[in-house]
């Protein structure tokens, strides 16, 4: 087997410390080698390393970004370069795709979204980027396990994967639903199109409309400029909604039009807008139950419950915890700079045997404490919390 590639170099430039800051440990955290530029100079001298990859500001001390992407793109061609601004327009827009840009994003940036775009731009670069890219992603999203229970996801994940059909991930907190989304899309024709994630329950309410089908310039205070949702954003692909049950009702009449039509219209907008998107949605509620009781509108249940997936509690799969095992402490002994552990029988015991009311989450949160905390290079029954 060959060894995987190492990481893509990342040239930032960026006049702002702070920023330049925020995407350095962003992209570090992603496995990204980050060199830094403040202005279009250093930039210049930065390509002497050979950057996988360019993410400049369009606003530059005394030049714009424009003038560094026509420069890179005339003496590497495939060398994929990002423009972000707080000051995005369509003409901007237009020149910089002109020029050769891979994307053009505006600021305050969606950091999700933006390692989606990089990730896709480095696969389509080189080989080795695309490489890269597969083993980290192979490497950090995986699904573990070969018992019954996993069995059964996997195969519905196969059977539901190619198709545009709504699916419904049903499940404790902490089983893993993001991940199955995750696969989800993977397996669809949509695969290369974004793959999008709204956490319904972390967002207030009032918010949420703006953050689903995005609003215009002056729609509320503190619009001052308008700015897509996460609908337009991922036209074409996958919009996985988390935790659906927690929507309120003026939110789900809105949702099950889109689920309907495609159509929806921004905060504060006039003009009515498609997506071609692809919806996934999770919960840890019985939304049978709350149809029941009026707190959730059944047409909405039936338009998401087209294909339920459910996602087994970690007590319920229990022959999976020694690989799951195996899988975190390898991945949290390389993040920690430690060489990964052998197990005890006791300790494996006791691991297999524990509650885990959090489910995978739990499992993996009390592994990698023990990895930090151990002493010497065997798991013992004492190294477990009690």
């Amino acid at each position: 087997m060959s060894a995987t590639p190492p990481a893509p170099l990342i040239l930032v430039v960026e006049d702002q410390a702070n920023h330049r800051k925020v995407l350095q440990g962003i992209l570090s955290s992603e496995g990204y080698r980050v060199s830094l530029a403040k202005d279009a100079a250093q930039a210049r001298s930065a390509m002497a390393d050979k950057p996988d990859l360019v993410l400049t500001d369009l606003k530059l001390p005394g030049e714009d970004g424009l003038s560094l992407l026509r420069e890179f793109k005339r003496d590497r061609p495939d060398l994929p370069v990002i423009l972000m601004t707080a000051f995005g327009n369509i003409p901007s827009a237009v020149d910089a795709m002109r020029w050769g840009a891979h994307d053009f994003l505006t600021k305050p940036l969606d950091f999700a979204e933006l390692k989606r775009i990089m990730a896709k731009a480095l696969a389509a670069s080189s080989r080795e980027g695309r490489e890269w890219v597969m083993a980290a992603q192979d490497e950090s999203r995986p699904l573990v396990g070969r018992g019954a229970a996993m069995t059964e996801v996997y195969r519905l994940v196969q059977k539901a994967g190619p198709s545009s059909a709504t699916v419904l991930l049903l499940g404790e907190t902490g089983t893993g639903k993001e991940l199955v989304a995750a696969a989800i899309h993977a397996a669809s024709p949509r695969k290369d199109r974004p793959f999008i994630k709204v956490h319904c329950g972390a967002i207030p309410e009032g918010l949420l409309e703006a953050e689903l089908f995005g609003h215009e310039k002056g729609a509320f205070t503190g619009a001052l400029r308008e700015k897509p949702g996460k609908f337009e954003l991922a036209d074409g692909g996958t919009v996985f909604l988390d935790e659906v049950g927690e929507m309120g009702a003026p939110m789900q009449v809105k949702l099950l039009r889109v689920l309907q039509s495609g159509e929806f219209d921004r905060v504060g907008g006039t003009q009515t807008r498609k997506a071609g998107v692809r919806v996934v949605a999770a919960t840890n509620q019985d939304l049978a139950r709350a149809v029941a009781e009026k707190r959730f509108r059944d047409d909405l249940y039936y338009r998401l419950n087209v294909i339920p997936i459910v996602i087994p509690p970690l007590r319920e799969r229990r022959e999976d915890i020694p690989e799951l095992v195996d899988f975190f402490l390898e991945r949290h002994a390389r993040k920690n700079g430690r060489p990964k552990p052998a197990v005890e029988p006791a300790a494996l015991q006791a691991l297999c045997a524990a509650r885990w009311d959090g489910n995978v989450r739990e499992l993996e949160n009390v592994l990698e404490r023990v990895v930090v905390l151990m002493e010497g290079d065997r798991i013992q029954r004492r190294d477990l919390p009690s």
